[in-house]
């Protein structure tokens, strides 16, 4: 008999990735690519392409996705606020029509980090864990008492958008001043460039801040302060609405490491003063880069506990 696999999809404003999961979240192949700024056959395309070169001989039992949001769920119609090709892409059925008779999963991008990092990552063994994705956008998903939590729209957890600076910047959600808008990557080394940092460079990213901060650079340490600041303002009060055990960030972002982390805790520590949020480990994704393909696959093989619908 062959061993049990799920397809695993994740997809960002800044990568998709593929691959093959195995029951203990391993991942055992793997292919990745840019999310190209392209139309919406051409972004489809580009998943194609990496489905195509995935090759298993176990049994697949399903399909699991994490996809930037808004979306509707359980559908699986994905409008993500960063990839501006996809507007009510029925990304679930065109995964059906690929893969007739699995089931196919569709969950937000961030959703799918928190699975990862509670079933196999920083937050194993806890029952309450908020998961985050600090990258081209800010997201998040809510596990209590051990289950994910969806809320009306599948959308509860979604951290990005709590409101850290009421007359801070604009946001592409419409609103102002939200985490998202200070401390996802582009915007991050938008302010930056306009502090003065790189200013001759057309395009300058999250990753070049990052490098340059940990050279010393003042304008990137600043900037990553800025947004470690504004996550930790951020996570105290999730953790005081939803007296959590465990938040775990990734995202191309959170790479940074104590440039981003060391503010975040201090601003953290500063604003969750209520006893039970004292005990709160904020901490880097345990699984790096991966947690979203393991979250993905974790809505198939853990369906009892993260999967709400159908």
């Amino acid at each position: 008999m062959k061993e049990e696999r799920v397809l695993a999809v994740d997809i960002g404003g800044t990568k998709m990735a593929v691959g093959i999961v195995d029951p203990n979240g391993r991942i055992e192949s793997y292919e990745r690519a840019e999310t190209p700024r392209v139309d919406a056959e051409g972004l489809w395309r580009t998943l194609e392409a990496l489905l195509d070169k995935l090759h298993t001989d176990a049994e697949l039992i399903g399909v699991g996705v994490g996809c930037g949001g808004p979306m509707r769920w359980p559908s699986g119609e994905v409008s993500p606020l960063n990839i501006p090709g996809w507007r009510g892409f029925p990304l679930r059925d065109r995964l059906r029509e690929r893969h007739p008779g699995l089931p196919v999963r569709v969950h937000n991008d961030a959703v799918a980090v928190a699975l990862g990092e509670h079933w196999r990552g920083a937050g194993k063994g806890a029952q309450n864990v908020l998961g985050m994705v600090v990258s081209t956008g800010v997201g998040g998903g809510l596990i209590l008492n051990g289950r994910l939590i969806d809320g009306a729209s599948g959308n509860a957890g979604h951290i990005g958008h709590i409101v850290v600076d009421p007359g801070g910047l604009p946001c592409t959600c419409g609103g102002r001043g939200c985490l998202e808008a200070i401390a996802r990557g582009p915007a991050l080394s938008a302010w930056a460039q306009a502090e003065g940092w790189r200013p001759e460079q057309m395009v300058a990213t999250a990753k070049d801040l990052a490098a340059d901060a940990t050279r010393g650079h003042p304008i990137a340490v600043a900037a990553m302060r800025r947004a470690g600041r504004a996550l930790g303002i951020g996570i105290a009060s999730a953790t005081h609405l939803c007296d959590l055990e465990v938040v775990a960030i990734g995202g191309g972002l959170a790479q940074a490491g104590p440039l981003l982390f060391a503010p975040l805790e201090e601003t953290f520590r500063a604003h969750a003063r209520m006893e039970y949020a004292r005990n709160v480990r904020v901490v880097p994704a345990a699984l790096g880069q991966t947690s979203g393909l393991v979250g993905a696959a974790a809505l198939i093989f853990e369906g009892d506990s993260y999967w709400n619908a159908d």
